[in-house]
């Protein structure tokens, strides 16, 4: 399954990658704003975004893209391991390949 995850810290970001790939999917790591955030983002099965550290701009860019594409987003406000782990219980939950 393929994962944006956007948010987080920078010093997270190979903790973020490793979870992910623990469990068996692709993520692409966004903790800073990159050029045309819009087209990064691509299609993937799902939208994580870590509220607290992002900037309003990129969690504006994210959903809209997320509506356009009806890509699921799954938010939460703390950026840990933890609740990256508790994310993708509930986005395996919802999005069944």
């Amino acid at each position: 399954m393929s994962i944006v995850l956007v948010g987080g810290h920078d010093r997270m970001h190979s903790e973020y990658m490793g979870i992910c790939s623990k469990r068996g999917h692709n993520v692409k790591v966004y903790t800073q704003m990159p050029t045309k955030f819009d087209k990064v983002i691509g299609s993937p099965d799902g939208i994580v975004l870590f509220t607290s550290t992002v900037s309003h701009k990129m969690i504006h860019t994210a959903v809209k893209e997320a509506k356009r594409k009806k890509i699921p987003v799954f938010r939460s406000h703390s950026s840990s391991g933890a609740s990256l782990d508790r994310l993708l219980d509930e986005l395996e939950e919802k999005v069944i390949v």
